[in-house]
């Protein structure tokens, strides 16, 4: 990297000016630097000069500060990784619909920058954040009234927007998604099975629609569930508990390859399934009255 001489003397008087303890003039020159395209990182010995990020990235995702995109609807995605494949994901969402798309990167975002607009939002979080927290940042920090979590394996064929929206105008139902189900009782609650369109027990993360204020009531995901398998069958049992009714619908929406399972450590995501899935059968295990009616 070709560091223009301005640069390198701004950050050697930043230098000087924290060994002379005087912080306010090296914040001072920190910020110039900053103006110039470039971050300082001090290490051992001296610093290191890094061209400067197009988006922010925090420590946590609670340090997220609330987000207006004067959308009533927002698409919020989680991106792990693969940030070329959910960049596909992304434009596919604004190709076919007006909504606002919130992106939340863990780790570096890639070429997902190049989405950035008026009515798309892009932050990034250290790697290892919890995928639950990433998540309830869409719930409780967008002003959107209603909000579609999204995997970045999803992408649109068509407008799924619209129907949605129109199924949760209705008020019927608090939650609307693409893939779903019925919570299994013959195997005491260890498997979900897809029912196809209606009333649900369960609806997956692929594409769930949600009534933002309602969700924020009932509370949002489990804090706990650091991977993503199985947190949304924790949260939509945790719907229905709270007396929301969930509903499954066909949408013009296809699925690639699905990295968030197939492409992480299996050692890493048997685990923390089992985690999530434990909690639930602990927790709502035998209770029948809450579920959905059968079909």
């Amino acid at each position: 990297m070709n560091i223009p001489e301005a640069v390198t003397q701004l950050a050697q008087a930043r230098m000087d000016a924290r060994a002379a303890k005087d912080f306010a003039l090296a914040d001072k020159y920190r910020d110039e630097l900053l103006h110039a395209g470039y971050e300082i990182v001090d290490v051992v010995g001296g610093y290191e000069l890094r061209e400067k990020k197009p988006y922010i990235t925090l420590a946590f995702a609670r340090d997220i500060r609330p987000i207006d995109l004067e959308s009533e609807v927002t698409v919020g995605i989680i991106v792990d990784g693969f940030t070329d494949d959910a960049l596909e994901t992304v434009k596919t969402v604004k190709a076919n619909s007006d909504c606002a798309v919130a992106i939340i990167s863990i780790g570096d975002a890639g070429a997902l920058f190049e989405q950035m607009d008026k009515r798309t939002y892009l932050i990034s979080v250290a790697p290892g954040a919890s995928w639950a927290d990433c998540a309830n940042v869409f719930l409780e920090k967008l002003s959107s009234k209603y909000v579609i979590l999204m995997d970045p394996s999803t992408r649109f064929t068509g407008d799924a927007i619209a129907p949605v929206v129109a199924e949760l105008e209705k008020g019927d139902y608090v939650a609307v998604g693409w893939r779903g189900g019925l919570v299994n009782l013959e195997d005491e609650w260890r498997s979900v099975d897809d029912k196809g369109v209606g009333e649900v027990d369960v609806l997956f993360s692929y594409f769930m629609a949600f009534n933002r204020e309602a969700m924020t009531q009932v509370g949002g995901f489990n804090p706990r569930a650091i991977y993503y398998r199985n947190a949304d069958i924790e949260f939509s049992l945790k719907i229905r508990q709270a007396g929301g009714k969930l509903l499954q619908m066909d949408l013009p929406l296809i699925q690639d390859r699905h990295h968030g399972y197939h492409d992480t450590d299996p050692e890493y995501r048997d685990a923390q399934s089992k985690k999530t899935f434990d909690r639930i059968l602990d927790k709502y295990r035998g209770k029948s009255a809450i579920l959905s009616p059968r079909r």
